[in-house]
């Protein structure tokens, strides 16, 4: 039975990733429509807005609604942001507001999910179920750029109606995580009203070993984001095809993760950490020679693969279990919290990178915050 409830969390959190990964084909939307990657900056900006009012509310409401309850609201709101974009006909104010509707529901959705798992499995095996949910989300984030390129190139569809369609995934998601809340009663209880004084809680948990994990989460996310977000404008003007880049991360992340979760759980998880951000570092620095080839792009996506793919379920089980029982809960906030100002605030500094000085000094800077992470990653090691 446990089974059959979490394949449904699972399902529910590789389809409401599609909205998510969505976010890579902005850029190519907004130019179909006379917009630019500032454009695209500006749209997440309005997501990074969402996701600082949607995650207060999990702590709010997920007591009394349930968490899968709230990931699914995340999931309708992800649905209805991105029938939003795919109904406009030009670049206005409308974009921004879509995008709040998107960084809402990714920001309930993306605390609330893993919470509704959390509380229904213990310490000992939460870093391999935290491997495993996390093995769908990337997999529906990487996925999603793939089928919408697809539908796009072999089916003739427009940008907007490929956001249509990634619109009525994220509204099949919301009624499997309701159903999934309503079969599986057996959770422990939440005490998510900790969230409540996540604002409060932070000077304790900067006290914390948590402080690495919730600094690291927003480096790693600004580099993951740098990336994948803006992938077509890295490779505009060669003949390489960013859906190859979405393609070969997201399998990587995926069979990494189901083939490794349980060998990286027997590895001491400082030191798997520094080597994982050595990866990813590798991997961004790759990504500055993509000319060179399609062999090089798909190294480059490998290495963030096995980098940022697999160091993210690590740091995010840190947070958790390196914080006290009591601020646990208010220490995953602020990781989400960090998280989404790498995801979301990012691109507004890519975009602007881009336009105005070209790609190479946005790589550049990328490739500086992927040492700084991986900095945190060693003098974390060495405060142990």
């Amino acid at each position: 039975m446990w089974a059959l409830h979490t394949g449904l969390l699972f399902i529910g959190t590789l389809l409401t990733a599609l909205g998510y990964g969505a976010t890579f084909l902005l850029t190519e939307h907004f130019r179909t429509l006379g917009g630019s990657e500032v454009s695209t900056g500006l749209t997440l900006a309005g997501a990074m807005v969402g996701t600082f009012l949607g995650v207060p509310l999990v702590g709010s409401f997920a007591d009394r609604l349930g968490a899968a309850r709230m990931a699914a609201l995340g999931a309708l709101l992800l649905a209805l942001g991105y029938q939003c974009l795919a109904s406009l006909a030009v670049v206005n104010g409308w974009t921004t507001l879509a995008g709040l509707l998107i960084g809402l529901g990714w920001g309930i959705f993306y605390l609330a999910a893993p919470l509704s798992l959390s509380v229904r499995v213990t310490d000992d095996n939460r870093a391999f179920w935290f491997a495993r949910f996390g093995a769908f989300q990337m997999g529906g984030i990487g996925l999603s750029p793939i089928v919408a390129t697809a539908l796009i190139r072999e089916l003739n569809f427009s940008t907007a109606a490929a956001l249509s369609t990634v619109a009525a995934c994220c509204l099949l998601a919301s009624v499997l995580l309701f159903v999934f809340e309503t079969m599986s009663r057996d959770a422990k209880t939440a005490s998510t009203t900790a969230n409540r004084g996540w604002l409060r809680a932070l000077p304790l948990v900067l006290a914390t070993r948590a402080r690495y994990p919730i600094l690291m989460v927003g480096l790693g996310a600004s580099v993951f984001t740098g990336l994948m977000t803006f992938q077509t404008s890295l490779v505009r003007g060669t003949a390489l095809e960013a859906s190859t880049y979405f393609a070969v991360y997201g399998i990587t992340v995926v069979l990494a993760r189901l083939t490794l979760a349980s060998h990286m759980a027997r590895v001491n998880a400082d030191r798997l950490a520094v080597m994982l951000l050595v990866l990813m570092c590798l991997g961004v620095l790759l990504a500055n020679f993509m000319a060179l080839g399609v062999a090089v792009q798909v190294g480059s996506a490998i290495l963030l693969g096995l980098g940022y793919g697999l160091v993210y379920s690590v740091i995010q089980t840190q947070v958790i279990n390196d914080a006290p029982l009591e601020l646990r809960h208010a220490a995953l906030t602020w990781f989400v919290m960090t998280y989404f100002v790498g995801i979301f605030g990012f691109p507004i500094v890519c975009g602007w990178l881009i336009v105005r000085m070209g790609t190479g000094w946005c790589l550049a800077v990328v490739l500086a915050i992927a040492l700084a992470e991986l900095t945190l990653a060693v003098l974390r090691r060495r405060a142990h």
